[in-house]
């Protein structure tokens, strides 16, 4: 056994020193207010999770809902980028103030705290979860909705979304290859010791459209996804193609003139 630390919430030995479970969970910024809150998740990075916030949050708004994206992807935000954001955040007496995009979904990301946005961060883990839980605490959200794009894998910041944030369920994103059934586990289990609720799973870069008859071109060969979903007692909510329309957009920071429908199952499920 090793040293005890006395924090409980970071040990799983059973000794006379553990206390009765306690939350974890911060409070939102006394000023903000926050409906439903919502983690998109893998067990490993490059699947497109920061894609699937993105349209998320999109269709979202065009329901008519106020809508927020928490990105918490603090050593690679993409979220400002993918909207055309570039300014900094601003704050007054009451805390941060969140960034307006064109159709008014409210974003926050270390990109927005940046002097230079390309910058990079190099921070430790407890410096890097501590931020991101910043972005709950003194944030002033007015949102029915809000996403929380997770950093890939299940480390110390991953963890601290978990213990701090209220989260109403998590989406998991894979992709078609051999790993997807290890992603798809990794994040399943993590939920489980968290007690938090699955939404389902999504399938990015399912295949590519052929522009010309609309065949489904399986580049990374047929999609496991729904085998690993079955595997867990989950749903395949959603399988996204491959699509340089979307992919050019998102470059030229316009995703929200982006039309595909293909996350609309989702909607369904959260809305």
């Amino acid at each position: 056994m090793s040293e005890c630390t006395h924090d409980c919430s970071t040990c799983g030995e059973s000794c006379g020193e553990r206390t009765e479970p306690q939350s974890f969970l911060k409070a939102h910024n006394p000023a903000a207010r926050v409906g439903k809150v919502y983690g998109i998740v893998s067990g490993k990075g490059g699947v497109g999770k920061s894609m699937v916030t993105s349209q998320l949050a999109v269709l979202t708004r065009r329901t008519g809902r106020k809508t927020g994206i928490l990105d918490a992807d603090v050593t690679g935000p993409s979220i400002p980028k993918a909207f055309g954001i570039h300014q900094r955040a601003m704050a007054d007496e009451r805390g941060m103030l969140p960034v307006d995009t064109r159709t008014g979904i409210q974003l926050m990301s270390v990109n927005l705290l940046l002097d230079n946005e390309t910058d990079p961060v190099i921070w430790r883990g407890p410096v890097i979860g501590g931020v991101v839980t910043q972005f709950w605490t003194d944030v002033i959200w007015d949102v029915d909705y809000l996403f929380v794009d997770m950093p890939p894998g299940t480390g110390d910041v991953a963890l601290s979304i978990f213990q701090s944030l209220p989260l109403d369920g998590i989406i998991i994103v894979a992709s078609p290859q051999e790993l997807v059934s290890m992603v798809v586990e990794k994040a399943v289990k993590m939920a489980e010791m968290m007690s938090v609720p699955i939404v389902g799973v999504v399938e990015n870069m399912s295949c590519l459209l052929c522009p010309d008859c609309g065949k489904e071109i399986p580049l990374f060969g047929q999609g496991k996804t729904q085998a690993a979903a079955e595997a867990h007692g989950l749903k395949l909510l959603a399988r996204m193609p491959l699509d340089p329309a979307l992919a050019q957009l998102t470059d030229q920071g316009r995703i929200e003139d982006v039309q595909s429908q293909a996350l609309t199952p989702v909607l369904e499920e959260i809305l």
